[in-house]
């Protein structure tokens, strides 16, 4: 008889969710932006995600987060459907962020109209300056005071297109005092006039991720959001957002990232080497990414066995490329 192997702490929290009723079935979401290929950490986020839809009899939708219209490209978006399928998992729903622009700006309208948000016409020095630093609070400057009545005029005015690129932004008014920086009035929205792959030129103001993020999750009635480590502080505003605009009850948990030895895990850096002419393309076989690997001669069946067999972790670690290799 094969050794049954332990649960991993998310799948506790859905068994537990399931037994006590707190959810009927489980939706989760594998959420990429359309900025840049996968490489084999998105792997591990993929095995898991639908993995755990598989195994509960739920399901997956796979959103793209495509709020930052600069970096995003349908040519990123297709590669990533073309990975997902490669690796041997079919979404439920295929969604985007861009989807929900209409509900989102809504969502910020109610936030403005119950005094939990105001536009700031601050430079973004003097944001960030004005938030403090980890040991000391930060201060609240005069935009604050502005009526809802003002706020929400000079909002819409935003949405029009009466404001140029970065001359203001819509705030969450939390506490300028919070421990963690980022519950300090953290900015909501951003003028950004720039054509979007999906909207063309709808739109002149985009939702920041943190904004987007929670609330594209409770419209789609995500039970078990998942995400790597870095999100732990972001958790705050996630439920914050949520718990104020009284919608549905998304919740978010984090597992460690995957850190390889010898391997770039940087988007950012990837994209470096390709635009530099450094590899040829994102589907170089020297790429860490899910296409160079494939054409590397690596199986999806291969990729999904190291997947489970690193293991769903509450704390970083650094996973040894031989493992892979194996």
């Amino acid at each position: 008889m094969s050794e049954e192997r332990s649960l991993n702490f998310i799948e506790e929290i859905i068994e537990s969710d399931l037994k006590e009723g707190r959810v009927t079935s489980i939706l989760t979401r594998f959420p990429p932006e359309p900025n840049g290929y996968l490489h084999i950490g998105h792997a591990k986020s993929i095995v898991l995600n639908f993995g755990l839809g598989i195994r509960y009899g739920g399901k997956t939708n796979l959103r793209f987060d495509d709020t930052n219209p600069v970096t995003e490209e349908t040519e990123y978006v297709e590669s990533i459907k073309a990975d997902v399928r490669w690796l041997g998992f079919e979404w439920a729903n295929e969604f985007y962020a861009s989807d929900y622009f209409e509900n989102l700006y809504q969502f910020a309208e109610k936030l403005i109209e119950k005094g939990l948000a105001y536009v700031d016409e601050s430079s973004s020095d003097e944001i960030a300056e004005q938030k403090g630093t980890p040991t000391q609070p930060g201060r609240r400057n005069h935009f604050a005071d502005r009526s809802i009545q003002d706020n929400l005029g000079i909002f819409r005015d935003m949405r029009a297109g009466k404001y140029p690129d970065g001359s203001r932004v819509l705030r969450a008014k939390i506490d300028m005092a919070s421990p963690n920086m980022l519950m300090r009035d953290p900015i909501l929205y951003r003028i950004k006039h720039a054509h979007h792959h999906r909207t063309g030129d709808a739109w002149c103001i985009y939702p920041m991720y943190d904004f987007a993020h929670g609330q594209s999750d409770s419209i789609e009635g995500i039970t078990h959001s998942i995400c790597t480590l870095e999100f732990v502080p972001h958790r705050e505003l996630y439920d914050w957002c949520i718990e104020k605009l009284e919608i549905f009850p998304s919740r978010q948990y984090e597992f460690a990232r995957l850190n390889m030895t010898y391997t770039v895990m940087s988007k950012r850096k990837l994209l470096q080497l390709v635009n530099e002419n450094y590899v040829e393309s994102w589907d170089d076989p020297r790429m860490p990414t899910i296409s160079g690997m494939r054409r590397r001669g690596y199986t999806a069946k291969a990729i999904r066995d190291f997947c489970d067999r690193i293991g769903v972790a509450k704390r970083e670690n650094m996973i040894d490329l031989g493992l892979l290799e194996f």
